[in-house]
């Protein structure tokens, strides 16, 4: 009954920022620094528009799990998550403006300013509710008590981290032991056996059952699993089934069977969206601001040497997917068939070929490839979404087939125009600090770095660092 107030005024609140959010964001606008604005109508007639997001934000939360408990999780995933739920409600909204031909009344600068003030307010009333929970908790309220079945490291270790939260307002009942003789608890610690489980929960106040037993031991204690449901406790399972660290551990479902996905590629679906974002306006933006250096750098290759202005050459994308990736042609039309060739001349460790005063390479080619204008036609391969702005180099099917298995997975993410290799000296490092550097990125990616990546870009093409 507790948690069912709880998660009521937890709705009732959020309802409450999605409402207040939009006369403040009506009152907010004429305080906004931009240069045309027309009037508004009257605020009575936005009324409709805030029942229907309302609605919306509604269906969102629950397709989006918003409500589901977050006790025993940062705050982050819980924002995650209503990020996804408000920008849910604004797609379906822009999507009835166009659909209805309402661009002419409806204010963008509104709109705007009304999702981001209503994502604002959700996201700070749940950090203030997070906190004022976790004090409470803390304090000795609205807390659960759990029994751990099981008695050897897994177990220990299940207790020991729910100490290390009191804000998670967990208390420990005791063990229930299974009947394998692991472990030693103390006896004021015991409940009982799983055989005794069904008295256990009579004679004691018990929230949640953990199930902390070796693997080769869950098909053991499905009875007593069971008998948690019948009698109304809420069970869990504390999976050892791997040894997976450094992986994200996503529980799912396949059309109703129970899912685990362990992945160490980036998987934050909103921090992608925004980083997809930054790459299709990124890269329209630059081709455009560009496109006069495209023209005098496409007609210079055309003069200098017979043969097509662009290079399209087989690169290996993403988990393995082959694509062809943009150039502007920097070697004579035989440079394949000359490599073999010249492969004893290569400069670099690895399955790559880098050769400083490579014979292939054209006049206007050395030009193009010193200052990287030769990378530019990759911009479109960005906005096909067969590559990103930042992310490993793509590599030809030649060298991946050489790779170590270790190495394989820089494919788990879309390949980039730069990366931290880029940035660190490029031809000047060897093949295994390379993949290093990638690997690096893949586990601790972020925006934010990928922002830094692109300005240390600059510097590192104006100084022509390790460009071969």
């Amino acid at each position: 009954m507790k948690n069912r107030v709880v998660e009521g005024t937890v709705r009732l609140l959020d309802i409450l920022c999605v409402v207040v959010a939009l006369p403040a964001a009506y009152f907010t606008r004429d305080f906004l620094p931009v240069a045309k604005r027309g009037p508004l109508v009257p605020l009575e007639e936005y009324w409709p528009f805030l029942v229907l997001t309302l609605l919306l934000w509604i269906a969102a939360t629950w397709f989006h799990r918003v409500y589901e408990s977050f006790r025993t999780r940062s705050v982050w995933p819980e924002i995650s998550r209503i990020a996804k739920a408000l920008a849910t409600v604004a797609f379906v909204h822009i999507a009835a403006i166009f659909f209805f031909r309402l661009h002419e009344e409806v204010s963008r600068l509104l709109f705007g300013t009304y999702f981001a003030l209503a994502f604002a307010f959700l996201a700070g009333n749940r950090i203030v509710l997070r906190r004022i929970a976790r004090s409470a908790r803390t304090h000795g309220h609205n807390n659960r008590v759990f029994a751990v079945v099981g008695s050897g490291d897994l177990a220990r270790d299940v207790v020991n981290t729910v100490e290390e939260h009191p804000e998670w307002g967990y208390q420990f009942a005791g063990h229930i032991l299974d009947g394998q003789g692991v472990g030693n608890p103390r006896p004021e610690l015991v409940l009982g056996t799983v055989a005794q489980l069904g008295q256990i929960l009579d004679d004691n106040v018990i929230d949640e059952v953990i199930f902390a037993v070796p693997r080769e031991r869950l098909s053991h204690i499905e009875g007593a699993f069971r008998l948690c449901q019948e009698q109304g406790a809420n069970a869990r399972v504390c999976l050892d089934l791997f040894q997976v660290g450094g992986s994200h551990v996503a529980l799912g479902e396949m059309d109703g069977l129970p899912m685990l996905a362990f992945t160490r590629a980036p998987n934050d679906e909103v921090a992608l969206l925004f980083k997809r974002a930054f790459d299709v306006l990124s890269s329209a933006v630059a081709l455009l601001l560009l496109s006069p250096v495209l023209v005098a750098t496409a007609i210079a290759v055309k003069l200098d040497s017979p043969g097509p202005i662009f290079f399209r050459q087989v690169r290996v994308g993403k988990n393995g997917r082959p694509f062809k990736m943009l150039k502007f042609r920097s070697m004579h039309v035989d440079a394949e068939a000359r490599l073999e060739s010249l492969r004893a001349l290569n400069e670099v460790s690895g399955p790559v070929f880098k050769m400083r005063n490579d014979p292939r390479v054209t006049r206007v080619g050395r030009f193009i490839r010193r200052t990287s204008l030769d990378e530019l036609p990759q911009f479109l391969n960005v906005l096909s979404g067969e590559m990103s702005i930042v992310g490993p180099r793509p590599p030809v099917p030649a060298e991946v087939k050489q790779y170590q298995r270790w190495q394989r997975r820089r494919l788990s993410v879309k390949p980039g125009i730069t990366c931290t290799w880029q940035v660190s000296g490029r031809s000047n490092i060897s093949f295994d600090q390379w993949m290093k550097l990638d690997l690096e990125y893949i586990d601790t990616w972020s925006l934010w770095q990928d922002v830094q990546i692109c300005f240390r870009t600059v510097p590192a093409v104006l100084l022509s660092r390790g460009a071969r």
